[in-house]
């Protein structure tokens, strides 16, 4: 692995003479000596990658198309309603319950400041999530580059890695996982700049920038905290062992401490708006899940089982970056920017995926908090980059290696979580929003078949490497081809088969309700416990001028003296929907009844 970049692309190293090969006819060698001296052009590659940004943006454009509202509850909502507060509109109920981070809102309030309506703004939302999340893209080719893969390849790899669905998927929501793929990457290739010999003034820009994306990850999501932590025990081995020049790793500490010091400050004020509303209780859940005894059991099945789907939603080559990230630690034949962020991923990914494991609720419901998807898919491109080095540049014998040590990794972490949960996995509910690519590997839509899924992962992997083996390094440009094609395919299939019927189940606790109960803008609504969850999540941010309250009003809790309205659940044992709210305030009166979805909305005199 390089510290730097290569000033000859491999594809054109040859061109020039390729006239001069024997049986060679004159007409193919005057085509790519011209398409060398195209491609040679100081335009052409900062085109190349406009044009390849801004289909990256139409793609994801197309798949979001006609979306005009939240369905991912309670976790969508929240955000808007984060992002709503700070378009500076007025506050209402966080729907999740406690104060999130609000650093991925921030990016998208502009959405909910410009538009008077809640369609328009989360269409405008959609739209900033499909300009944030392609720049992937353009990461992962600098990432490339500067791995010393050439500029075609690059281009070739890092647009696979940003048609991946573990990348696009998540961004067709309004949810932070849209550009935490894009700060991830940077912040490691921003890293491995500056532990890389080189310019002093180069590393301090690296260094600064490293911090500054470190700290904001933080903002972002809880998750950011492993990040923060990682970044600063390799400033602090930075400082002691002279790692860097003294400048970069000041700018290095300073980017840090502005950061989280912003992040801390965004999260402060944003509580001060939520006066009612806990902060965050993240941090203890996971200490919880750490050191309670009863919960370790758990809390390790499912670290394992994100380590498993990670392997999988990569197609394997997640799982030969760690292969390769692991010998890199321990080998003295890597430079050590290369060893160091070769740990960092590691850890990264060992960390977030324990934090998680022990941080979700104990749901006996739901398969997918086995193998939960969404943490680690923001790892998937970083890992996916490094897997397509290794089978860009490895040698047969060593690639041969690292591909069993991947195959053995993914197939332990399979088995380990099979044994453990066991008839589990068959028992309780399945939500394919949270497995979308285990159910795409399989081809099977309706239960995990974690059998099928990994056998899907590595056939693909498998034809990728057996061609790499058979045609060697030229290969490469066509399985690069082919890997952009499938994951655009495959990206499409789980939008198709997974984030399209997930939206429109929940259009009727959306939109829906909003114009069966005739709300109109800035009235005020109080929810009852008795009413559907998914309703309850989507009004706060579907009541887009008023604010919403939760009040347990069946059993005698007033409504606030604001609310224009209330809706409760309508319970088919009633006589009457009157009956519903037996202790209703004089004044209220049943105006809407909404029999196929279950709710009653009252209004007063």
């Amino acid at each position: 692995m390089k510290s730097g970049t290569e000033t000859t692309d491999e594809a054109g190293a040859d061109h020039a003479s390729a006239p001069e090969r024997a049986g060679k006819p004159a007409g193919t060698g005057q085509l790519l000596a011209l398409r060398a001296s195209f491609v040679s052009r100081r335009w052409f590659w900062p085109a190349a990658l406009t044009a390849g940004y801004a289909v990256q943006v139409l793609f994801r454009l197309s798949l979001v198309w006609g979306k005009a509202y939240p369905a991912v509850h309670a976790d969508e909502s929240s955000y808007l309603v984060l992002a709503r507060v700070l378009a500076g509109r007025t506050t209402t109920e966080m729907p999740v319950g406690s104060v999130i981070p609000g650093g991925y809102a921030l990016l998208i309030s502009p959405a909910l400041r410009i538009a008077d309506d809640p369609v328009t703004a989360y269409q405008l939302v959609m739209g900033i999530n499909t300009l944030l999340n392609a720049l992937v893209f353009l990461l992962a080719y600098a990432a490339l580059r500067r791995l010393g893969l050439s500029r075609g390849l690059s281009f070739l790899m890092a647009t696979a890695a940003a048609l991946m669905p573990p990348v696009v998927f998540y961004s067709e929501f309004a949810m932070s996982d849209t550009v935490l793929p894009v700060v991830l990457l940077g912040w490691l290739t921003a890293l491995h700049g500056w532990l890389s010999e080189g310019e002093a003034r180069r590393r301090t820009w690296y260094g600064a920038g490293a911090g500054l994306l470190a700290g904001y990850s933080m903002a972002v999501h809880d998750r950011g905290g492993v990040v923060v932590a990682l970044t600063a025990a390799v400033f602090l081995c930075a400082l002691v062992l002279r790692w860097a020049p003294p400048r970069s790793t000041l700018a290095a500490w300073g980017g840090l401490a502005v950061s989280v010091l912003g992040a801390r400050l965004l999260a402060a004020w944003l509580e001060a708006q939520f006066t009612d509303t806990p902060p965050s209780s993240v941090g203890t859940k996971v200490l919880d899940g750490l050191v309670d005894p009863e919960l370790l059991r758990r809390t390790v099945t499912r670290t394992i089982g994100q380590l498993w789907y990670f392997s999988v939603s990569s197609w394997g080559f997640g799982a030969l970056a760690v292969a390769l990230c692991v010998f890199a630690v321990f080998s003295s034949r890597f430079t050590r920017a290369a060893r160091v962020v070769s740990f960092v991923m590691v850890a990264l990914l060992c960390g977030i995926a324990l934090a998680a494991a022990a941080g979700l609720p104990d749901d006996h419901g739901r398969i997918d908090n086995w193998i939960y998807a969404r943490y680690l898919a923001p790892l998937v491109p970083a890992f996916f980059v490094v897997g397509a080095l290794v089978l860009a540049r490895a040698r047969a014998g060593a690639l041969l290696r690292l591909v069993a040590g991947a195959v053995l990794f993914t197939v332990v972490t399979a088995e380990f979580v099979i044994l453990v949960v066991g008839k589990g996995l068959h028992k309780v509910g399945i939500i394919r929003w949270g497995m979308p690519d285990a159910l795409f590997l399989a081809s099977e839509w309706t239960r995990l078949h974690m059998g099928r899924t990994l056998a899907g992962a590595l056939l693909v992997f498998a034809v990728c490497v057996l061609f790499r083996l058979a045609g060697g390094r030229r290969a490469v440009w066509a399985v690069a081809v082919s890997l952009a094609l499938f994951a655009a395919y495959a990206t499409v299939a789980v939008t198709s088969n997974v984030a399209e019927p997930h939206t429109k189940q929940r259009e009727a606790s959306a939109t829906g309700f909003t114009k069966s109960a005739d709300l109109e803008p800035g009235e005020n609504l109080v929810m009852d416990h008795s009413a559907d969850w998914d309703l309850r999540m989507a009004q706060g941010y579907e009541v887009y001028d008023g604010r919403v309250w939760t009040r347990d009003l069946k059993h005698g809790e007033e409504p606030p003296a604001a609310a224009d309205a209330a809706v409760l659940g309508l319970n088919p044992k009633d006589a009457s929907p009157q009956d519903g709210w037996p202790a209703a305030p004089p004044g209220w009166y049943v105006a809407v009844v909404d029999k196929r979805h279950g709710w009653v909305l009252w209004r007063h005199r």
